[in-house]
């Protein structure tokens, strides 16, 4: 056989025996870390860019689940080490206010992404208004960045902010269903006290009842649904939540304290055919 001819088949059999089948079986797939994210914005100063995820990316009015990543601007690697914190603020013309919020801590089975959630209460109908500052330390050094953002009006009320018989502000928010569907649902809601202007504490060891209605439909209402009762666990208020057709529903709620005194909401009768406090869905 020809020299020309022999030497491909030696190279084809040395690569060959290199590369085994154990070889092909032990290479593993790199997953990106927000596969199914959307980035809404970037924050940046001399060090460092923020990166900010969600579904949509957009942020909305209501319940908005938060990822971040931080890149090192000079090597364009991502933080795993991070302790971070941040303050939304709306600036009004008289005064400024935060909103209800969870500081992001590293996302389950993650290296480089760090998840929150931010109640934005209230916004522009231009979406302006808000800032974020994110403050976060890497090896003991303090870093912080400031910048607005948009913030869009939810197309259906999925918070609600009012003031309660005793005296005191509340926001409630939806938070599931993200996704309605005929029959029963997860109903979860969190529940917080306007402490201050900057301060918004959960609100612990309420009660909601829950009266679900259609108002294009006769107001009807619908089986097997349950009141809201606190979960420790995740420090928000969990329910059945039924739902016979699409449609637009209203989810007519009365807020108890501990003692079972009602805060704010009524029961909806022939008379009174909505709540005072409510959310709303639509699917």
């Amino acid at each position: 056989m020809k020299l020309k001819y022999i030497l491909p088949i030696l190279l084809i059999s040395i690569f060959t025996t290199a590369c085994s089948e154990d070889d092909i079986n032990d290479i593993v797939p790199i997953v990106s870390e927000i596969e199914g994210l959307t980035k809404v914005q970037e924050l940046s100063n001399a060090t460092h860019t923020i990166e900010l995820f969600n579904d949509s990316g957009r942020f909305y009015t209501g319940y908005n689940t938060i990822s971040i990543r931080i890149k090192d601007n000079a090597t364009n690697s991502f933080v795993e080490n991070a302790t971070i914190n941040w303050m939304p603020v709306m600036q009004m013309p008289t005064m400024a206010h935060s909103c209800p919020k969870t500081n992001p801590t590293k996302a389950s089975g993650k290296d480089t992404v760090y998840t929150g959630n931010i109640i934005y209460q209230m916004a522009m109908e231009d979406g302006s208004g808000w800032s974020l500052t994110v403050n976060y330390t890497i090896d003991e050094v303090e870093y912080s960045v400031t910048n607005d953002i948009t913030v869009m009006q939810n197309d259906d009320q999925n918070v609600a902010s009012f003031m309660g018989s005793d005296d005191k502000r509340y926001i409630v928010a939806m938070v599931k269903p993200l996704k309605p569907i005929i029959g029963n649902n997860e109903l979860v809601v969190g529940v917080y006290q306007m402490e201050t202007m900057m301060s918004f504490p959960v609100v612990e060891n309420f009660s909601l009842k829950l009266d679900p209605r259609m108002p294009g439909m006769g107001n009807h209402s619908s089986p097997n649904n349950t009141d809201l009762t606190y979960n420790s666990s995740d420090k928000l208020y969990h329910a059945n939540l039924s739902l016979t057709m699409t449609g637009y529903w209203v989810l007519n709620l009365q807020l108890l304290n501990g003692e079972g005194t009602v805060l704010k909401g009524e029961s909806v009768t022939t008379d009174n055919v909505q709540s005072s406090l409510y959310l709303e869905l639509e699917f």
